[in-house]
């Protein structure tokens, strides 16, 4: 088993438990150049917000994609759209990246912009 296949085995077994709570989740994706935030529906069929470093509103904010600073430009974001449309708490699906660095960095700043884990 690889890197990848045991990230993926990790959240699988994340998103099972989130889809018994039937919560609206905050899922993330980070490669090494972006880091990607949605919130997804408690069905799981609808973003219903969503934000990245690919994005022009965050690439004028840092200079970097790929590091903490973006990362935290990110959270804020999706915190200002997920409130914008009323939701204001999700589960956190962490994709089976650890919590640290840069996926610790976008929930942190979730949580300051108003969404409740």
């Amino acid at each position: 088993m690889n890197k990848k296949d045991a990230r993926l085995r990790r959240a699988r077994k994340t998103r099972a438990h989130i889809a018994e709570l039937r919560k609206v989740r905050l899922t993330v994706f980070r490669s090494n150049l972006h880091i990607y935030a949605q919130v997804i529906s408690a069905e799981g069929n609808q973003v219903l917000a969503s934000a990245s470093t690919v994005e022009a509103a965050v690439k004028s904010q840092v200079a970097n994609g790929g590091n903490v600073a973006a990362a935290a430009a990110v959270g804020k974001l999706i915190a200002e759209r997920a409130v914008a449309k009323g939701i204001d708490t999700v589960a956190f699906d962490r994709a089976g990246f650890q919590y640290h660095g840069r996926v610790k960095a976008l929930a942190e700043a979730a949580r300051e912009g108003g969404l409740k884990f």
